[in-house]
């Protein structure tokens, strides 16, 4: 009984591992941390399902031959780094995890058990890892963006609302490493770039409601400014009517004017990488994955209410067109 009761504790459900594998078969364990929240999705899908469905085409089963152990940080920096120890202590084979915030809090609290990102912009520039190519820490992953693509997202946004002469750069700790190329692209664009460094929700919201107070502005965030409240970041554009451009996690159906991200392919990579780690291979075997594909979506609904005409080379480079 006290066995059960302290599995329980540690968010078994009450079950024993060995009672739900099979006879001989040893039970792995797998730490999983993000930043975010549970509802937050990857390639239309929960995090958490899509997670346990790639592993279990590689062969690795929940309450087989495996274990998965969820936290979710809610996008609050303090409750991840206490789950970034708390998972640690649990000793997992290895730990996946997204968002600089949470890397940085188990590089913090471990030096040895393998840590597989799928999410967490350029990891070289950020000095997350200091050798892609085989990495020599106990990290390694799939990043979503580098910082080149600051200057692409300035150029999308300016192609869409050709009238701005001012645009809102905001960024969370750690995704400063965008603004060289925003500023590069402002230059040849005409346009001033304001940039501010928000740590949540309420102070991205009274950077904007600042910055709109004059006219001809313009927004960009950052994938991890993005994360904080996504849908109020839309309804804040939509309110001083300023033309964004968003990455990361905001689906363009959520009424954004417009998206230019990697295709969410990730997490299904840090799966293959978590599979290769469980059967033997070592961190520096495996290279940090960069992107080759981006997504670029257009909504025309929220472009018309802006009173923006979407240029048609924009529409013909576009995944996705919501009208």
């Amino acid at each position: 009984m006290r066995r059960r009761e302290f599995i329980a504790g540690l968010g078994a459900a009450g079950w024993p591992l060995a009672a739900r594998a099979q006879q001989g078969e040893r039970v792995r364990r797998v730490g999983v941390l993000t930043f975010g929240a549970e509802t937050d999705t990857a390639a239309g899908a929960p995090m958490r399902k899509l997670l346990g469905d790639e592993l279990r085409k590689l062969g690795w089963i929940e309450g087989r031959n495996l274990r998965l152990d969820f936290r979710f940080g809610n996008r609050d920096d303090t409750q991840t780094r206490v789950f970034a120890a708390d998972l640690v202590q649990l000793m997992p084979d290895v730990i996946v995890t997204s968002y600089t915030v949470a890397i940085r809090a188990l590089q913090e609290q471990t030096k040895t058990i393998p840590i597989v990102f799928y999410s967490a912009g350029d990891v070289l520039e950020k000095g997350t890892v200091t050798n892609s190519a085989r990495p020599e820490g106990n990290v390694t992953g799939f990043t979503n963006a580098f910082g080149s693509l600051g200057g692409k997202w300035l150029q999308l946004l300016k192609e869409v609302a050709p009238d701005i002469t001012r645009v809102l750069f905001i960024y969370v700790e750690g995704g400063g490493y965008y603004l060289q190329s925003v500023e590069t692209a402002a230059r040849s664009l005409g346009v001033q770039v304001v940039a501010i460094l928000v740590s949540d929700a309420d102070g991205r919201k009274a950077a904007i409601e600042a910055f709109a107070a004059e006219p001809n502005g313009g927004l960009l965030a950052t994938p991890g400014s993005v994360a904080f409240a996504p849908n109020e970041l839309i309804r804040l554009a939509a309110q001083h009517r300023l033309p964004a451009i968003y990455t990361g996690v905001l689906p363009p159906a959520s009424g954004g004017l417009m998206t230019y991200s990697a295709d969410s392919e990730s997490l299904r990579g840090a799966a293959t990488y978590v599979d290769r780690l469980l059967r033997g291979a070592r961190v520096s075997d495996l290279p940090v994955q960069y992107p080759t594909k981006f997504r670029l979506a257009i909504n025309l609904k929220t472009a018309k209410a802006l009173g923006l005409e979407v240029p048609a080379s924009i529409l013909l480079r576009a995944d996705e067109v919501i009208e």
